[in-house]
């Protein structure tokens, strides 16, 4: 009887041994094909990918920590992402418009710079829409622009005509 006892003791536990060791065996290959698939979403290069797989093939969970402190941080899609907003941010800035007197950044709807007080823009006289100082015919209407220029601002009070309040001279005391 003893030695039934010890046959079944030695299948049962032949069998834990084998199920633990496929377990561990199944383990270890999906760690690899993770780091496989990870590797390839950081990375362009086949030979990086490989030899990432390679060193987790060969060292297992300590093969696995390795390759994570030292795979890419981003992955290529928050790199193209990150890209994508990096050039939005320049088109935006690069597509600012400026004064062509002063250079300060204006406003698409501003008529006269309120730095340089320059005209920027006139009103076409057929729609009335903002046009560019540059355009020969309205894009809105199709007529050709046939208003004056606009005025400018007077660039200091004394030039004024009269809309600025000129200073008083105060009268000097005379000594007591």
């Amino acid at each position: 009887m003893s030695s039934d006892l010890l046959n079944t003791i030695g299948t049962a536990l032949q069998t834990v041994v084998a199920v633990f060791g496929a377990l561990l065996v199944a383990f270890w290959i999906a760690l690899v094909i993770w780091t496989f698939r990870d590797m390839r979403v950081r990375t362009r290069d086949i030979l990086a990918t490989l030899l990432a797989s390679l060193l987790v093939l060969l060292f297992g969970p300590v093969g696995l920590g390795l390759y994570l402190l030292l795979r890419p941080r981003d992955t290529l899609a928050e790199r193209y992402e990150r890209m994508l907003e990096e050039e939005a941010l320049l088109r935006d800035m690069e597509e600012q418009p400026v004064c062509s007197s002063c250079q300060h950044k204006i406003q698409p709807d501003w008529m006269l710079c309120p730095h340089c007080t320059a005209q920027l823009r006139r009103p076409c006289a057929s729609c009335g829409r903002l046009l560019d100082m540059s355009w020969q015919i309205c894009p809105y209407c199709a007529q050709v622009p046939t208003v004056a220029p606009m005025q400018t601002l007077p660039a200091s009070p004394a030039a004024d005509d009269g809309r600025w309040a000129k200073p008083t001279a105060i009268p000097a005391q005379a000594p007591r």
